[in-house]
C-alpha cells in the first residue's frame, strides 16, 4: 500500500477543518498540503493543526505547479469549486470533493466526463452510506428481509437559518446553486439511493423560503419520489428548530429514515448516539424473533464524520491506488444532482418530473 501526500483545497468551509483531522488520523497519509486564498487562514491552520502539514499556500497557481501531490480534497464555496475539480483532473490528479461538487448540473456533466477521459477517481463526500446502520439496512434489505420494497421515508429537519449566518454563502444562490436540498437534503437522498440500491425516476415537489430571512435559497422543502423499481419515497428537509445554538456545530436535528416492504420494514434515526437499527420482519427466517434491534458502539474519533467518516475516506484512499471504486462517485454527484434539480422544476412548475438517465 502505497501512502497518500493530499492536498486539501479551502480551509474556511464549513467542513475543512473535520477533513484536516480525518488526513492527519490516518495511517494511509504522510504528508498534506493546504490551500485557501486567504494567507491567514493557511498561516492560522499551519501553527494551530500542522500535524503532517508539508507546506501551505495562498495563490493556487504557485501550489498547483510547484507541488506533487497524489490527491486532492476540493472544498471551494460551491461556485469555485467546480473550476477546481477540473484544473485537477487536468493535472491528473485524483479528486474527492464535497458535496454538490459545484452549483451548476452541466458543469458537473463535464467533470464526470473529464475525470472518465483522464482515469483519474473522482469522488464525492457523501460519507453517510458509510456509517453501520446504513450498510446494515443496505444489507437487510439485499436479503429481502422486509420483502419486495413499497416505500421509503426521510426527514432532515435543522436548526432555523437565523442560527446558521444568514449572510453566509450557503444562503446565496448564485454561489450555493440551492439551499437546504443541496447542503443537507442531499445525503439523505443519497442514503435513500444507497440503501435501494436503485435510482429516483420521478420527483414531485414544493420548495419555498419561509424563514423570513433575507435569503434567496429554500429553506424548507417536501420531496415526492418514484424509484426505478416501483418503491414511492419522500423527504422533508428544512432549516426549522426554533431551539438550538449558533453555528453548523452541534446544531439541533429532527430526522429519521425507513423503509416498508411487503415483509416488513427498517427505520432508524440518523442522529442518534449511541446508533440503534430496528428491523421487523414477517419472514420465515426471523419467525423466532420477528422484531430486533441492533445497537452500535462506535469509536470516539475526532474529525469528520468520526470512525465511518474516516473509513470511507481511506476507501477512496485505496481506490486511488487501484483498488476498487470510490465509496461515492462523481456520478453518484450526479444522480444526486438530477433529483434535486428536478425537485426544484417541479415546485416551479408544479408538475411531476421525469428523470431520463
Amino acid at each position: 500500500m502505497d501512502r497518500l501526500r493530499v492536498a486539501l483545497f479551502g480551509l474556511t468551509h464549513p467542513h475543512s477543518l473535520g477533513h484536516l483531522k480525518t488526513l492527519q488520523l490516518s495511517d494511509m497519509v504522510r504528508g498534506i498540503v493546504l490551500y485557501d486564498d486567504d494567507a491567514r487562514a493557511v498561516a492560522e491552520v499551519q501553527s494551530t493543526m500542522g500535524n503532517k502539514v508539508e507546506g501551505g499556500y495562498h495563490n493556487l497557481d504557485e501550489m498547483l505547479d510547484g507541488e506533487s501531490f497524489d490527491m486532492g480534497i476540493a472544498d471551494f464555496q460551491n461556485h469555485l469549486n467546480g473550476a477546481l475539480c477540473l484544473r485537477l483532473i487536468e493535472k491528473g490528479v485524483h479528486v474527492i470533493s464535497e458535496k454538490p461538487i459545484t452549483n451548476a448540473s452541466a458543469e458537473l456533466s463535464r467533470i464526470v466526463e473529464a475525470a472518465a477521459q483522464a482515469d483519474v477517481k473522482l469522488g464525492v463526500m457523501y460519507q453517510n452510506r458509510y456509517h453501520p446502520v446504513a450498510r446494515e439496512a443496505r444489507r437487510l434489505v439485499e436479503d429481502g428481509v422486509i420483502g419486495r420494497v413499497t416505500g421509503c421515508e426521510a426527514r432532515m429537519i435543522t436548526s432555523q437559518v437565523k442560527f446558521r449566518n444568514p449572510g453566509h454563502w450557503l444562503f446565496d444562490r448564485r454561489k450555493a446553486g440551492g439551499g437546504i436540498l443541496t447542503w443537507l437534503g442531499c445525503h439523505y437522498i443519497d442514503l435513500l439511493r444507497y440503501v435501494l440500491d436503485d435510482d429516483v425516476v420521478e420527483v414531485s415537489a414544493i420548495a419555498d423560503t419561509l424563514s423570513g430571512e433575507d435569503i434567496d435559497v429554500e429553506d424548507v422543502a417536501s420531496l415526492a419520489f418514484r424509484f426505478g423499481k416501483g418503491a414511492i419515497g419522500s423527504l422533508h428537509a428544512g432549516y426549522q428548530l426554533a431551539m438550538s445554538i449558533p453555528g453548523y456545530s452541534g446544531a439541533t436535528y429532527d430526522t429519521y429514515v425507513g423503509f416498508r416492504g411487503t415483509e416488513g420494514r427498517v427505520y432508524w434515526n440518523p442522529v442518534d448516539r449511541p446508533p440503534v437499527l430496528h428491523a421487523e420482519s414477517a419472514t420465515a427466517g426471523w419467525r423466532a424473533s420477528p422484531v430486533r434491534s441492533f445497537h452500535y458502539a462506535l469509536p470516539e474519533l475526532d474529525c469528520y464524520g468520526g470512525a465511518f467518516g474516516l473509513a470511507f475516506l481511506e476507501r477512496f484512499f485505496h481506490s486511488v491506488n487501484g483498488d476498487g471504486e470510490p465509496p461515492a462517485t462523481g456520478e453518484d454527484a450526479l444522480r444526486v444532482a438530477g433529483i434535486i434539480e428536478a425537485a426544484y422544476a417541479s415546485s416551479q412548475t408544479g408538475r411531476r418530473v421525469a428523470i431520463t438517465s
